[in-house]
């Protein structure tokens, strides 16, 4: 399979949505893996920063199937995370609110933020239900 036919099969996962955030797609669209697969560093002393060798840690993951389209900012985000800690982080930003925004208190104090305290859920595990229930309707139709 080539790259492109790669990224389309990606890309159609689900239906031009990031698997996260469930957003239509950016033209610049990321690939992330869903299970991290991490990619090793080494300082680089004349550049003074840390370099990516390519190398995976996980090389088992780098497959299609565990690769979803992401949208820029939530592929950045996750970075290298597992999904449950990328959950973690994402619920934790109500904390960091509440603890360092005058705007975000001034507006809840005015009522126009209403916080749910709901678990967050991924755009595919709601995909993922959703098929898993048309797929146990179908089943049990024959």
């Amino acid at each position: 399979m080539t790259k492109k036919e790669e990224r389309k099969l990606i890309y159609n996962k689900y239906n031009g949505r990031c698997a996260y955030c469930g957003n239509v797609l950016p033209n610049r669209w990321h690939v992330d893996h869903l299970k991290p697969v991490v990619r090793d560093f080494k300082y680089d002393k004349q550049k003074t920063k840390y370099i990516s060798t390519r190398q995976c840690k996980h090389p088992e993951l780098d497959i299609v199937e565990n690769k979803v389209p992401s949208c820029p900012q939530c592929n950045i985000l996750k970075s290298s995370l597992s999904i449950d800690s990328f959950r973690e982080l994402i619920h934790g930003f109500i904390v960091s609110l509440n603890r360092d925004s005058t705007q975000y208190k001034m507006a809840k104090k005015y009522g126009l933020i209403n916080e749910t305290n709901i678990r967050v859920e991924f755009y595919y595990e709601k995909v993922e239900r959703e098929r898993a229930k048309a797929l146990c309707g179908r089943s049990g139709a024959n």
